[in-house]
């Protein structure tokens, strides 16, 4: 569980709570049902009508990722192709057939497979960059569907202010509502403003984050399969990889 996104999260809104406090306000002005139902109605479906059915899918699947990130264990994968590179000098590129069957990682599994099959370091490095290219793609698209929110969230909530004008306006015999009608007016623009760049941009970044790891935890995969299709020696291939670690 990633515990700085929760902190994230409480010291922005905090401090979008302290600071009206602090101005002499209640967060009772900060209250209102339909001013959050016209942002929050009208930025997910803005962003929902130009999103395909897949890539929405996948961005409820990966929003996950905000509070459980997934986790690499570069130390763990240098060694284990460390393993798969000395089974192929002792036994041969066939002797790899039993680890291909017991590998989890079909990404790793992929490249095994490859290798078994006599395919050339270059093809490898083809078809396995091709999968890293694509997966990557429609993940960065999922994200983009947050960052999508977080661009129509202020606009939606300008939308909104003006609606809560326009009532205003209707009002305009009776003095004693004009001030509170304003204000409630603009808390819609505080909502959209709030969502976008408090919650839905961060979330689409740190989602893009997540995705540009994976494709640097599978690059080390290809990495060192492509040593191995080369015949080099497991200490090259694992001094080459431990240019991955970071400290």
């Amino acid at each position: 569980m990633d515990k700085l996104s929760f902190l994230g999260v409480i010291i922005g809104f905090a401090a979008l709570l302290g600071g009206n406090f602090l101005e002499g306000g209640s967060w009772q002005s900060l209250v209102n049902g339909p001013a959050a139902l016209v942002v929050v109605g009208g930025t997910l479906g803005a962003a929902i009508l130009q999103t395909p059915m897949e890539n929405l899918q996948r961005a409820w699947d990966i929003l996950r990722w905000v509070i459980h990130p997934p986790v690499y264990h570069y130390e763990a994968g240098i060694n284990k192709i460390v393993q798969w590179a000395d089974a192929a000098r002792r036994e041969g590129l066939l002797g790899l057939e039993d680890i291909a069957e017991r590998e989890p990682d079909e990404f790793s599994q992929k490249g095994l497979l490859l290798l078994i099959d006599g395919a050339d370091a270059e093809d490898i490095r083809r078809v396995m960059e091709n999968d890293v290219i694509q997966k990557e793609q429609w993940d960065l698209q999922a994200a983009q569907f947050y960052e999508s929110m977080g661009g129509y969230a202020p606009t939606v909530g300008i939308i909104g202010a003006v609606m809560g004008l326009i009532h205003v306006m209707q009002n305009l015999a009776d003095p004693a509502q004009l001030g509170p009608g304003i204000a409630i007016a603009f808390v819609a623009t505080i909502y959209g403003v709030a969502l976008a760049n408090l919650l839905l941009l961060p979330v689409a970044n740190k989602l893009k984050i997540c995705v540009g790891q994976e494709s640097r935890f599978k690059e080390l995969i290809i990495d060192g399969i492509i040593g191995i299709a080369e015949g080099e020696n497991p200490k090259i291939i694992q001094i080459k990889l431990n240019g991955y670690l970071t400290d």
